[in-house]
């Protein structure tokens, strides 16, 4: 297995970047980098999280839609309404965070079909040796508040942790190009995407300092395992660090509160 996992780590971090911006999001490059030098894990795909203005949005075909707008960090009601623009975001040329933000001068006006406002907050697929790596990883990702995480294991072995949030935004703006909301709404809109953009942030940083802490404490105290009455006792000591006092899923209420406080206003307001 140990062989395995080492060939598919190398051929990953050999692998040219295919994603649209075509290199790691700089607010998350610290811990994805932090992830690759572990000898247990290696990150398949990654993303800090992205407000974005889609037309013609299609869950099967999402790579043919218009991309009209998108940025990782917060954004202004301008750049959704505003009816000038000079070139498109991912023109087909890999761009870096600074040069997103000049290319990005979009607005509702080029929607010719179906466009969505939407905000993903933070999402990353890790690769990990064994298994109880993998649950040590879903322990700190779910105590730092991305309660929708899981792991997978494929038919070849591969055990694949997904770390996940659920405070994702969806609102269709336009129908068949005519826009179907006020300016006040997006203007209402983009504030609540800022607000959840903020507390993706929040929730990063946690789970950073949280499994840094978690691997730490990991390779300074965890024994050889030569039986299988010791893994189990490894679990569960590993299970102990990732729900430290200050990486308790308890932090994660307020957000919680916050997050159904703005659902309701996003209800009140349809």
């Amino acid at each position: 297995m140990d062989d395995r996992f080492l060939q598919w780590k190398k051929q990953c971090m050999s692998k040219i970047d295919l994603s649209k911006k075509g290199s790691v999001d700089e607010d998350i490059s610290d811990v994805v980098a932090f992830i690759n030098d572990s000898e247990n894990y290696f990150t398949t795909s990654s993303c800090s999280g992205r407000i974005t203005l889609i037309d013609g949005v299609s869950e099967v075909q999402k790579k043919d839609c218009n991309w009209l707008f998108v940025t990782h960090q917060k954004c202004q009601s301008a750049d959704v309404v505003s009816p000038y623009f000079t070139l498109s975001p991912y023109n087909g040329r890999a761009v870096g965070d600074a040069a997103l933000s000049f290319l990005q001068v979009a607005s509702l006006a080029r929607a010719g079909g179906d466009a969505s406002f939407r905000f993903e907050p933070f999402v990353l697929h890790v690769q990990c040796r064994r298994l109880e790596d993998a649950q040590l990883l879903h322990s700190v990702a779910v105590n730092s508040g991305f309660r929708n995480s899981g792991m997978t294991v494929g038919k070849k072995g591969k055990i694949i942790t997904a770390v996940r949030s659920t405070h994702c935004l969806e609102v269709p703006l336009t129908h068949e190009g005519q826009q179907l909301v006020s300016g006040d709404y997006v203007s209402f809109l983009v504030e609540v995407a800022n607000q959840k953009m903020e507390e993706n942030f929040r929730r990063m940083r946690r789970f950073y300092d949280c499994l840094q802490s978690a691997m730490c404490a990991e390779q300074c105290h965890s024994p050889k395992v030569t039986d299988a009455k010791a893994e189990k006792s490894v679990y569960k000591r590993r299970r102990r660090q990732a729900q430290e006092p200050e990486c308790d899923s308890h932090k994660d209420d307020t957000s919680s509160e916050e997050d159904g406080a703005l659902e309701s206003g996003l209800h009140l307001l349809l």
